[in-house]
């Protein structure tokens, strides 16, 4: 909801990935000799290819496949899910997968001990064909199903290992399995008819998309609430947009941000364009930021708002839904953020990228409201207020892991820890 709050670096992430890499090779030292490990791995890898066929989708040399305009969640959501726990069932019968040592980072054109374990892992997991064979060099062949491997995960897609997805790799099969049956329930919990036309959010996977009868017409990267300032699970409906909005900042951030960020430069709100108002009613009288004791609560009585513009926490748009949270979908000034794979950052409210694909498609219905006028009402910085024509239905939902018609399994990080799982587990089982 706000850009108070700094987010967790990409290179951060790494770091504490790289830990949980080598915690994994610790793991891997105390198995089994090496010889009887390779000789299960390899029967394994054999039977899989042979039940798996061409891998988690269509394209069987371990590119990444093609956008598709299958949804997240369909109609078909179980029964893929119901398909893919099946397989990581028979896969933890056998013996799961090995752990990928995460002490080195490993890239295209490196040539280390690690990547033959990471070739097995990608021969494994279907995201590399057995046909590239295993070896020490980190090729083209395994550049690309890195890429497909993280596209499954969330992670940032640019074919370099380091430590956030030695983490993903190394999570053992069993925790994998407990992760698909534990969002199984959730997903037979939606899988009754939606709406032709609808709007839905997974937290977990900080994503966005628009429905038309059982189509995506539009997917959207998106930032989600921080841990402790949790996006909500809700259902409701879209009815209104605000173009180039003021922000009420809430009580909440008024506490916990703007008090703390006047303590440390009192011209904190003259230079992000916020003033105070003596009270949230009408007839509120402008308050210079002087007469605040900023040492106490005092601010909490007060409104604070932000004016339009370049700065403004809401971007261009406000997207209204009727619900008891106050949360909203919205623009942002902090564009950049969409490009990490860190996505939990907002205080509850959902900021979406490209957010006038969506407002197009959520006015299409409205006379008058073409991507043109769109464009000319958010460039003019025209404040302007427009009701839904067909107020669209969304779904804010949490799950952690899900399957397409084509096989693909994805799996999501429990930021907010609500799978009920274990953080670590100490073995494959």
């Amino acid at each position: 909801m706000t850009r108070f709050s700094g987010p967790k670096t990409r290179r951060q992430i790494l770091a504490a990935g790289l830990g949980l890499g080598a915690s994994a090779l610790a793991l891997r030292a105390a198995n089994a000799q090496q010889s009887a490990i390779d000789a299960v791995l390899n029967q394994r890898i054999s039977d899989h290819n042979s039940r798996w066929g061409e891998g988690f989708d269509s394209t069987a040399s371990g590119q990444l496949p093609v956008m598709s305009t299958d949804p997240m969640f369909s109609a078909s959501s179980a029964v893929n899910l119901e398909t893919a726990l099946r397989q990581h069932y028979d896969m933890m019968n056998r013996g799961g997968w090995l752990s990928v040592p995460g002490d080195t980072l490993l890239q295209l054109g490196v040539r280390h001990a690690n990547v033959t374990e990471l070739r097995r892992w990608l021969i494994a997991s279907g995201d590399m064909a057995q046909q590239w064979g295993i070896s020490d060099i980190f090729d083209s062949y395994v550049d690309s199903a890195v890429r497909r491997f993280q596209a499954r995960h969330g992670l940032v897609v640019d074919g370099i290992m380091g430590g956030e997805g030695f983490a993903a790799m190394n999570v053992p099969i069993g925790a994998r399995v407990r992760q698909l049956e534990t969002n199984l329930v959730r997903i037979r919990s939606m899988s009754g008819f939606l709406g032709d036309r609808y709007v839905m959010v997974n937290i977990p996977a900080a994503a966005l998309e628009a429905i038309d009868n059982g189509r995506v017409t539009t997917r959207h990267t998106a930032i989600v609430g921080k841990v402790d300032r949790q996006t909500p699970i809700l259902n409701s409906r879209i009815h209104e947009l605000n173009f180039n909005p003021f922000w009420t900042v809430p009580v909440s951030i008024i506490r916990r941000d703007l008090i703390p960020l006047m303590q440390e430069n009192p011209q904190y709100l003259a230079e992000n364009n916020i003033r105070i108002f003596s009270s949230w009613g009408a007839g509120a009288q402008e308050l210079p930021p002087q007469s605040v004791d900023w040492n106490s609560d005092e601010a909490t009585r007060y409104m604070f708002r932000q004016d339009p513009g370049e700065i403004n926490s809401l971007g261009s748009v406000k997207i209204n839904f009727h619900n008891e949270h106050q949360v909203y979908l919205h623009d942002t000034p902090d564009k950049s953020l969409f490009g990490d794979d860190y996505r939990f950052l907002s205080s509850g409210c959902v900021r979406v990228q490209n957010v006038r694909e969506l407002v197009t498609w959520l006015l299409r219905q409205n006379d008058g409201w073409s991507r043109q006028r769109i464009d000319q009402v958010i460039q003019n910085g025209e404040r302007i207020d427009v009701n839904v024509t067909t107020p669209a239905p969304l779904y804010i939902n949490y799950v952690t892991a899900w399957a397409a018609a084509n096989g693909t399994v994805n799996f999501r990080q429990d930021i907010y820890g609500r799978d009920g799982l274990p953080t670590t587990v100490s073995s494959n089982g």
